[in-house]
């Protein structure tokens, strides 16, 4: 029987090594797996890469794991905000490695890695610093950067619903980045609000299907505070 359910956050997070490299979904606060984020504080892996669209904010989730020193290369697209004082910190100071990608380049990246694609070019960063040192022609008239795809050890996403074979389904701005993280991973966790039985979820809004998931830990609802992002948690 099929059952990826994973009993705690801590058991689903067992086997990351130092070094690895991890995708992380949300954008801004909105569909951080804060939960699995904490669960891997305390796993105490180190020397991490970690792909997310930001650099943290505030003191808790991703900037919680910059603030502990873990991560020793970040690749994202917005890694400055008037929150990201643990990213700055660590910048300025030289003791994390930022690798600036533009935000569709970022998806795009991502997504090549769970399609197979081995490479692409895009006019996105032609003739900027974002450009240097890599093969660059024209095409069409138009210039051109070839970009690679990025793949990751671990996907850490966090989804709505979902079921003991993994299948997703997400809430609103939540669902950002996961779906296409969980397909260039070895290995994707999945954090769920609510797991219902095999037949549960509707098919049609399924996003992710359970064949890119290896591990679901249903995670309780946090009290949401705020503007931006509110209800999309």
């Amino acid at each position: 029987m099929i059952n990826k359910v994973q009993d705690s956050a801590a058991q689903a997070l067992r086997d990351v090594a130092d070094g690895a490299t991890l995708m992380i979904g949300g954008f801004g606060t909105a569909g951080l797996p804060d939960e699995l984020i904490e669960a891997l504080l305390d796993q105490g892996a180190r020397e991490l890469t970690v792909v997310n669209n930001n650099a943290g904010n505030g003191d808790t989730g991703l900037a919680a794991l910059l603030g502990a020193g873990r991560v020793r290369k970040i690749i994202c697209s917005f890694p400055r905000q008037t929150d990201s004082h643990h990213f700055d910190a660590l910048y300025r100071s030289g003791m994390i490695e930022l690798e600036l990608v533009p935000q569709g380049n970022l998806a795009e990246r991502i997504r090549a890695a769970g399609a197979g694609i081995g490479a692409f070019y895009t006019p996105t960063g032609y003739g900027t610093q974002l450009a240097q040192g890599k093969e660059c022609r024209v095409i069409a008239g138009r210039g051109h950067v070839l970009e690679y795809p990025i793949h990751a050890d671990f996907a850490l996403i966090k989804a709505e619903r979902g079921d003991r074979w993994g299948n997703l389904c997400y809430r609103m701005s939540a669902r950002n980045f996961g779906p296409i993280m969980a397909t260039a991973a070895k290995t994707t966790v999945a954090s769920v609000h609510e797991l219902v039985e095999l037949g549960g979820l509707d098919p049609e809004a399924v996003v992710t299907p359970g064949i890119f998931v290896q591990r679901v830990v249903q995670v309780a609802r946090r009290p949401t505070g705020g503007a931006g992002f509110k209800g999309a948690v």
